[in-house]
């Protein structure tokens, strides 16, 4: 029986996570950006709503 912590899994590991992806690419810069402008427009919104 292999042991958890041999460095075949290790290696199999941060192959998987290394492995180029066709999704696409998004600065996090740009994803942080979208993120707090979309939080302000429906914190905008629930003011005008709720009043």
């Amino acid at each position: 029986m292999a042991s958890l912590y041999s460095p075949q899994n290790q290696a199999g590991i941060m192959s998987f996570y290394d492995a180029p992806t066709k999704g696409p690419k998004f600065n996090p810069k740009v994803v942080l950006a979208l993120v707090f402008i979309f939080a302000l427009i429906i914190l905008v919104a629930n003011h005008f709503i709720l009043g």
